[in-house]
């Protein structure tokens, strides 16, 4: 009942400000070109499904999302995990990590462009920039708030450092990796879409920036709409990760129980 619950509340907003948009625009007349009506939007995307155009744009959109944000993880889980094992390598490299960071991805998209083309590999590493930082700290931070009398009493029992870093570590900083996955799953789809505003032959964002230079903000609606329920999906599907794999940080059933 909780879980159905848990989704029929968000429905019920989203119809009662779908029902305040529609009347808004019916009340104070506001032309289409300003702020369509939902049914309008609703309309206009039908039609870019049945003429089979979105799934191009939707496509190539997941493509560079996905593959992004793949390696982009892996590549903070690793780094994470190293300079976290290894205080002299942190020295070195996380100084240069977060220079990196500190650096807009915006000013950066047409240095990638040049260098990457204007492909989908472009936005793969632009998703890759921007969604590696948040796991990467979460990983980092993490690894160095376990429970220090834990692994001692593990090196008294002669346990390797593999056992210690699998068996102790790993289970420990599952909840900030999932935490740094969640944020990263929606850095990794604006990383997408700006790189395909930049410049693109196809996505989503292309899709919408063709739209305002047509002045058709019908398309432009569809696809934040698009983006959106992607978006939400996507986050979806993290949290159902979380609480399938990292099982034992799930509430239990006897935690909402009243104590008598």
């Amino acid at each position: 009942m909780n879980r159905i619950l848990s989704i029929i509340y968000p429905l019920v907003t989203l119809a009662v400000l779908l029902a305040i948009w529609q009347l808004s625009v019916s009340l104070w007349s506001i032309p289409e070109y300003i702020l369509p009506a939902p049914a309008e939007v609703w309309t206009t995307l039908v039609d870019l499904f049945r003429q089979g155009i979105i799934w191009k744009h939707i496509g190539y959109t997941l493509s560079a999302t996905l593959i992004g944000y793949a390696l982009g993880s892996g590549f903070a889980l690793l780094a994470g995990a190293a300079l976290a094992e290894s205080a002299t390598f942190e020295k070195f490299v996380y100084p240069l990590l977060v220079a990196v960071q500190s650096t807009p991805k915006v000013a950066l998209a047409p240095l990638i462009l040049v260098w990457f083309g204007f492909g989908i590999a472009s936005k793969v590493v632009l998703v890759v920039l921007l969604c590696f930082f948040p796991l990467f700290i979460n990983t980092l931070v993490g690894f160095k708030r376990v429970d220090a009398d834990l692994i001692d009493a593990c090196r008294a029992f002669s346990a390797s450092r593999w056992y210690i870093f699998r068996h102790v570590k790993l289970p420990s900083v599952a909840g900030d990796i999932f935490a740094g996955l969640q944020i990263g799953i929606a850095l990794a789809l604006i990383g997408a879409v700006v790189g395909e505003l930049v410049s693109s032959e196809a996505g989503l964002g292309y899709m919408i920036g063709a739209a305002a230079a047509n002045l058709n903000v019908g398309t432009m609606f569809a696809g934040v709409f698009l983006l959106a329920v992607i978006g939400v999906i996507g986050s979806q599907s993290v949290r159902w990760l979380h609480r399938r794999l990292v099982f034992w940080e799930a509430p239990r059933a006897d935690d909402t129980r009243t104590v008598r």
